[in-house]
């Protein structure tokens, strides 16, 4: 006969079902409060020069779309006819 040893899933699996419902979430806090202790947070200069990165990054996108929308605008306006508001 061979002995059947716990994958560490079926251990988590027991120890939960054994758990009450105030049990299973003093342990998801617990493992909450464990990752969150393993986030890196960024330095001021990172946090400084990542947010120049995200706002030049969206105001490019603003003058692309912008560019996009006015030449568009004045393809419909001449395939269409009218003129453009102003």
């Amino acid at each position: 006969m061979t002995a059947h040893t716990a994958t560490s899933a079926e251990v988590g699996r027991t120890r939960s079902s054994k758990q009450g419902f105030f049990g299973r979430i003093i342990q998801f806090l617990r493992e909450v409060i464990g990752e969150l202790k393993k986030v890196t947070y960024p330095t001021g200069p990172e946090l400084m020069r990542y947010t120049a990165v995200v706002l030049v990054f969206v105001i490019v996108m603003m003058l692309l779309v912008m560019g996009l929308d006015f030449v568009f605008g004045r393809a419909a306006m001449s395939v269409f006819g009218g003129s453009p508001e102003n």
